[in-house]
């Protein structure tokens, strides 16, 4: 409850500050200074004055009432669903603009008409001295004071709703896990903004000046009135054309800084960072080199969880390949000779790490390989080799349960079909051709040829002319041909 009646004090205020400086301080001064009256003339006048301002008043707390009723009702209801949180937000958002709206229709139908038409049958009966006309400079008078008044509460009122907005947002996250999001048509622009009160505050001081002059004049009898509003709209109308064009130049100051920033921000929502040159020497000057010092912070931060992702890759390799003391470093050098191929390939550099990442974990599977099968001396009966023939799948299995995101789930296919054969008769899906991954069938080169030249417990490593001599033999039947190709090209010219 607090929330809301503190909202509603705020508002009680802002309407009090909004009158008194518009309707009692602007509007009285310019009737009773700018006219003369006698003391039954001005009993009469401030009893009129009382009579229309207690009708705007209850026009106005009736639209009042109406208005606030969305928000009221989250917080006279025990369990207010997530439609009437959702709409009491939009409300919110549209409350300054609303207050416009209350204010300007109540000060016309409240005020300036029932003021009106009491006036005119004063002037009728006698008891006010004063030409009809001036009715209608009144009214002129009345919509500038009705403006003005509008134009301080819309944004005071801007001010007293960003606690309830703060509130309806952590009631939906709380409650739904929901959050809120302002549509562009539903708010009102900088640009709107700046525009109007631009025009008003230049405009409205010259235009309520040339209504008390008008009636000064015409009180004094001079001549020349016609002439006098020939000379006043002139003025206006140079000082409006002033009031826009600095108030658009002003706007693109503004905007253009902010622009640039939510440019940036998009930027750095995709993946890139790049800081802003500062050129500024206001305000944004210093929102530039926060978001700078922002970006230098994510940018060393990657670097920091890339090194650590980085040795964390390698050092799950290490302990892999420690298991088995005649493998050593075969995931690194498979790594090695696969990022070779990959850059003869010519291959992006987003995918030469991924692939990278995926030949350092490509033998994850074997950690499900109990040791009497995996760490055997002799050779491997018929049974035991499809026991290892279940690594592969065994590695994609525990790569899929840590939920990898997006960017990491192109590790899972190296992993999983390394095995697979150029011509269909490898594991463990007999993949045929190019339905084998990219990265499985460079990593099958790789793999294939680190295998041949290491030791085992049961041979010595071939030499490296002849284990590239049976890459030569398999080319287009075990592995692929492009692949196994460019690495004998790479290890021939010693790289």
């Amino acid at each position: 409850m607090e929330p809301f009646y503190h909202f509603q004090r705020k508002m009680l205020r802002n309407y009090i500050i909004g009158s008194l400086t518009a309707v009692f301080g602007v509007g009285s001064i310019f009737i009773f200074r700018t006219l003369e009256f006698t003391e039954s003339e001005r009993l009469y006048l401030l009893l009129i004055m009382f009579i229309s301002i207690g009708m705007m008043f209850f026009l106005e707390w009736l639209l009042y009432r109406h208005h606030v009723r969305p928000i009221k009702a989250i917080f006279f209801t025990d369990r207010p669903t997530l439609h009437s949180l959702q709409f009491a937000y939009q409300t919110a958002h549209k409350f300054p603009w609303l207050t416009v709206k209350r204010i300007l229709g109540p000060h016309f139908l409240g005020l300036a008409v029932p003021s009106s038409i009491l006036v005119m049958v004063c002037i009728q009966i006698g008891k006010i001295n004063m030409p009809y006309h001036y009715v209608g400079l009144a009214w002129v008078g009345a919509l500038l004071v009705a403006s003005m008044h509008a134009l301080i509460e819309f944004f005071l009122t801007y001010r007293a709703v960003q606690p309830l907005i703060t509130f309806l947002l952590d009631k939906a996250d709380n409650d739904f896990k929901h959050t809120f999001l302002i549509e562009k048509e539903e708010y009102i622009s900088i640009k709107t903004k700046l525009l109007v009160s631009t025009i008003f505050i230049a405009v409205f001081p010259i235009l309520l000046f040339s209504l008390a002059s008008n009636i000064h004049l015409g009180i004094l009898g001079l001549n020349g009135t016609d002439q006098y509003w020939d000379w006043a709209i002139l003025i206006l109308i140079v000082i409006l054309f002033l009031a826009v064009f600095s108030s658009l130049l002003l706007y693109e100051n503004i905007q253009k800084p902010i622009d640039t920033l939510q440019a940036s921000l998009q930027s750095v929502q995709d993946g890139e960072l790049h800081t802003i040159r500062n050129t500024y020497s206001d305000e944004f000057s210093h929102l530039i080199s926060g978001f700078n010092t922002m970006v230098d912070a994510i940018q060393k931060r990657d670097e920091r969880n890339g090194s650590l992702l980085e040795s964390f890759y390698i050092v799950f390799a290490a302990t892999l390949d420690a298991r088995d003391p005649y493998t050593a470093g075969h995931s690194i050098r498979v790594a090695d000779y696969s990022i070779l191929i990959a850059e003869k390939a010519g291959l992006s550099e987003d995918q030469i790490d991924l692939l990278k990442k995926s030949a350092l974990l490509h033998d994850i599977g074997k950690i499900g390989i109990r040791d009497s099968v995996l760490l055997k001396e002799g050779r491997l009966t018929e049974e035991e080799f499809d026991t290892i023939k279940q690594h592969p799948v065994i590695g994609a299995n525990i790569l899929e349960q840590i939920n990898l995101t997006d960017e990491l789930k192109p590790l899972l296919p190296g992993v999983k079909y390394h095995h697979e054969r150029y011509d269909g008769k490898g594991y463990p899906e007999g993949l045929k051709g190019e339905e084998i991954p990219l990265f499985g069938r460079i990593m099958a080169v790789a793999d294939a040829y680190d295998a041949m030249t290491s030791d085992r417990p049961y041979r010595k490593g071939m030499p490296q002319e002849k284990a590239l001599s049976i890459l030569e033999e398999g080319k287009g039947s075990q592995w692929d041909p492009i692949f196994t190709e460019l690495f004998i090209q790479s290890m021939k010219e010693g790289q």
